[in-house]
């Protein structure tokens, strides 16, 4: 796994069941406080984590546990130990996040009115924002895009609509609510996972069919086998020696797919 040492969580909590139908269940939830920052970005708020000097920066996007769940910043502290600038904006815009403890309630009939103003299509502006601030606060000349699970839908829906990100990883998400979800602006790797509960085979199968008719940017799809959804950011190595391979081959597909276009 393309980590640096100083990148080293504590987890805690156990497993969820994954057969829920939730679009990323709790998983591993890390003990972790990151090494960036959080600031105040225009109308929204941000973690933050710059390496040393780099003009190369990457927009993370959050699931629906928000963005300050620690799976997640230690997502974008991987990718600042391999040289990118990583921002990790509140999606939500100060709304709360799905809580952990629904999925202990079984409460997952609330879901789709939780996520009615929270549609990761429509985060055109604070991903202004974020483009804003990489571009004339930071520096940054080269800007791509990952997320997971929600923040997965989130980056799809980013790399249909701009071209000026030199790369996108989506993370187990797939925007099914439009037609032209082929018609991708930037270089787009897609991670799935084979015993996805909330994206079946035959759903990727399609998008993939509409690409290779269709996409005129480069991409590419893996399918990683006998894995469910969450497991890149969610699950723990230590205590799934079976996935362990897989979470670590994901995570540097992801690393290596911005080397190539970043």
């Amino acid at each position: 796994m393309i980590l640096l040492s100083k990148v080293n969580p504590r987890f805690s909590g156990t497993m969820a069941n994954e057969a829920k139908p939730c679009p990323c269940d709790i998983g591993d939830k890390i003990d972790y406080k990151g090494l960036g920052e959080e600031v105040q970005i225009e109308h929204i708020k941000a973690y933050v984590v710059k390496p040393p000097a780099t003009d190369k920066a990457i927009i993370v996007i959050q699931d629906i546990y928000g963005w300050q769940l620690p799976n997640t910043r230690l997502m974008a502290d991987m990718l600042s130990a391999n040289g990118y600038i990583a921002i990790c904006p509140d999606f939500f815009v100060g709304k709360e996040p799905w809580n952990p403890a629904h999925d202990l309630l079984s409460t997952w009939s609330t879901f789709q009115e939780w996520l009615e103003d929270r549609k990761p299509t429509d985060i055109k502006k604070e991903v202004d924002v974020a483009l804003r601030y990489l571009k004339e606060q930071c520096g940054a000349k080269h800007i791509g895009v990952v997320g997971f699970c929600w923040g997965g839908v989130a980056t799809h829906y980013v790399a249909l609509q701009y071209q000026e990100i030199k790369a996108a990883v989506s993370v187990y998400g797939i925007v099914r609510d439009r037609e032209d979800t082929f018609d991708l602006k930037s270089p787009t790797f897609f991670i799935f996972a084979e015993k996805d509960e909330y994206i079946p085979l035959d759903q990727v199968t399609i998008l993939e069919k509409r690409l290779k008719e269709k996409c005129n940017a480069d991409y590419q799809m893996k399918i990683f086998p006998n894995q469910t959804h969450g497991f890149v950011h969610r699950k723990r190595e230590d205590i799934n020696p079976d996935d362990k391979p897989y979470i670590e081959e994901a995570r540097k597909d992801m690393i290596n797919w911005f080397k190539k276009y970043m």
